[in-house]
């Protein structure tokens, strides 16, 4: 619990910037989920592949948010501080944390 309140501030200052700045890519991803669940059969396949490429997309710019920041700390802390983001995105916009552990 301390590790995620020592970094809590900074991590909710990025996930607001995230959401501010990249807030037609979160709709674009809301439409894109409901084109693919309206979808017919036919269609479905390819609609979802336009869902996951732009979750794909949201979760490499919070990726490359949290590396940036990370570069800043030393290793023990750097492994700290990617813990503690990668939670709170799974808490605060988890359509893109399925794979930020990966990136």
């Amino acid at each position: 619990m301390i590790l995620r309140r020592r970094f809590s501030d900074v991590i909710r200052r990025q996930l607001d910037l995230f959401v501010e700045d990249h807030r037609g890519l979160i709709e674009d991803c809301a439409a894109a989920e409901r084109a693919y669940n309206r979808a017919p059969r036919d269609e479905a396949e390819e609609r979802y592949g336009d869902y996951v490429d732009l979750v794909e997309t949201g979760t490499e710019i919070l990726a490359d948010i949290r590396d940036t920041y990370k570069r800043t700390l030393d290793d023990d802390t750097a492994d700290e501080y990617d813990l503690a983001f990668n939670r709170a995105v799974v808490k605060r916009l988890p359509r893109f944390a399925l794979e930020i552990e990966n990136r």
